[in-house]
Order: structure tokens, then C-alpha cells, then sequence
């Protein structure tokens, strides 16, 4: 168990606020320091998940993430599942292009968020809402 969080167990966050967005953030910071990420890729892996969070609660009602440690046998890494029921993304293609954005902000967008992080999987269908996978491996 490190600072609170017991690594071999999931850690689920609601994401219903700006304030559980700020939650995951530190969620997230205290995983990927206790699994010995560098300082870079602790920033790098917040940076995406403060941004997939912001996009679960704003674009998709709301919803919930899960943080795992996870071991390749090689590597140790933290991995983030980010799901919510909102109306999923009508044009991933477009959704993934950078500098799009719906929000007329200056957000990383999820093109920002998937080059920030080793593994991105996103699963969307318009009416089914939207399950965002990444992984942050350490170096």
C-alpha cells in the first residue's frame, strides 16, 4: 500500500464534478509514483488523464474511471480505463485529428492525450457512449 492507494487493487473514481476531475489527477499522480514512473511520464500520464477526465465529464454527462497498476514482465506501468454512457463520438476519425476540438478551447483534444501515453484505445458508437483505455509504461 503507497500513500493510500493499495497497487494490486483497481482504484475507481466517479467522474461527476470539476472537482472529481481534479480527484482522478491525483489518483493518477500518486499510481504512477508509487510504480516508479520518471518525473516526465508522471506528467505526461496526468496531463492525459486530466484531459480524457475533463472530456468524460463534460462531453459524456459524466461517468467513471478505473486505475490499475499493470507488469508486462519486463516493465511495470499504470493502465486507465476512462467510460461513460454520454452519446458517444459521432466521427472518431475527425474527434482524433489535431487541433479538433467542439469546445472552442485550447484543449489537448484526444490526439494530444493519445501522444502523451504508450497504449490508447478508444471504443465509441453514437448512442452507446465511450470507453477510453491508455497505458503508461516506465522507461
Amino acid at each position: 500500500m503507497t500513500a493510500g492507494v493499495d497497487l494490486g487493487t483497481p482504484q475507481t473514481q466517479a467522474i461527476r464534478s470539476d472537482e472529481d476531475v481534479v480527484r482522478v489527477r491525483q489518483l493518477v499522480r500518486t499510481v504512477a509514483v508509487a510504480v516508479k514512473l520518471s518525473l516526465v511520464d508522471q506528467t505526461k500520464l496526468v496531463t492525459a488523464a486530466s484531459e480524457l477526465a475533463r472530456n468524460t465529464l463534460v462531453y459524456g454527462g459524466g461517468g467513471a474511471v478505473e486505475v490499475v497498476t499493470v507488469d508486462n514482465g519486463r516493465r511495470r506501468g499504470v493502465r486507465i480505463v476512462f467510460d461513460d454512457s454520454g452519446p458517444g463520438i459521432a466521427d472518431l476519425d475527425l474527434a482524433l485529428t489535431d487541433g479538433y476540438t467542439t469546445g472552442g478551447g485550447l484543449g489537448l483534444g484526444l490526439s494530444g492525450a493519445r501522444r502523451l501515453v504508450d497504449e490508447f484505445d478508444i471504443r465509441t458508437g453514437v448512442g452507446e457512449g465511450t470507453t477510453i483505455t491508455v497505458t503508461k509504461w516506465s522507461r
